[in-house]
């Protein structure tokens, strides 16, 4: 499961999603959440799905990267699927059994909120697969500056939260190199009860501590040998331009947009 988380990984490439400006990325994406959960019934939600597919296919990212990167949030799609199932109510019983009942409404918000759930991993996904940590760090900053206003340092925090999530993929080869060397040396990490898995966990999450202390110490050390002073002064090998595929993209996600609305006017919501 370790191995298989892929949130935060870059995927070199072409495409015309990866030539596209950081800036209207960071903002098409917070965009298209936005529009996934203005979504109110199973059409305009067809529309956003459709709009993923393409997004996607543009991308040329793999499929097998993308199923990666819905796999580990498969045990909250099953238990936010049940809990709809279960606990809403409305429409026609389909089965009932003592105090359980399944009805029409609650297998459709079931499925519904697991579609949502997926397309919402992937649009964030599309995100890190196809943007260099070092040109989201320039978009963070550049979208943050604003608040410079308010004399808060944008570039250490747009750095802080994009070092963050570039560590993640390494975070997660820490993880699982120390879990084979102790399954190596005969420790037992998959058997038994929730408490006794959570116990063998330890001896993981100790040196994965240490280690992680040990890489952030020494990225500090080097950012200060490169006499590193953050934002200030700072120049860029590549410059950010706002191109015509941008707008292009801007304008098809106002028609998604706008589709969305027109959907949820015309045809009865689900939740």
């Amino acid at each position: 499961m370790v191995r298989d988380i892929t949130f935060g990984q870059y995927y070199p490439g072409s495409s015309a999603v990866h030539k596209m400006d950081a800036r209207m990325k960071f903002v098409l994406t917070f965009g298209m959440i936005v529009c996934i959960f203005v979504c109110r019934n199973f059409f305009s939600l067809g529309l956003m799905v459709l709009f993923t597919s393409a997004a996607v296919a543009v991308s040329r990212i793999p499929l097998k990267m993308i199923l990666k990167s819905i796999k580990p949030v498969a045990v909250i799609l099953i238990f936010t699927g049940i809990l709809n199932i279960f606990y809403t109510k409305g429409g026609e019983t389909w089965f009932s059994f003592w105090k359980i009942s399944v009805t029409e409404k609650g297998v459709y918000t079931a499925v519904f909120t697991m579609i949502r759930i997926i397309v919402l991993v992937i649009i964030s996904s599309l995100l890190t697969y196809t943007t260099t940590p070092t040109m989201l760090t320039d978009a963070l900053e550049r979208l943050l500056s604003p608040l410079k206003v308010f004399h808060i340092k944008v570039h250490t925090l747009a750095m802080m939260m994009t070092l963050a999530l570039r560590f993640i993929p390494t975070l997660i080869e820490e993880i699982e190199r120390i879990m084979n060397a102790q399954k190596a040396r005969g420790a037992d990490l998959e058997s038994g009860g929730l408490i006794r898995r959570a116990k063998a966990l330890i001896p993981v999450f100790v040196p994965l501590m240490v280690s992680s202390f040990r890489r952030a110490y020494e990225l500090a050390f080097a950012m200060t040998c490169r006499c590193y002073t953050g934002g200030d002064g700072r120049t860029r090998m590549k410059q950010m331009k706002l191109g015509l595929r941008d707008f292009i993209a801007l304008t098809v996600c106002l028609a998604v947009l706008a589709g969305i609305i027109t959907l949820n006017h015309f045809f009865p919501k689900v939740i």
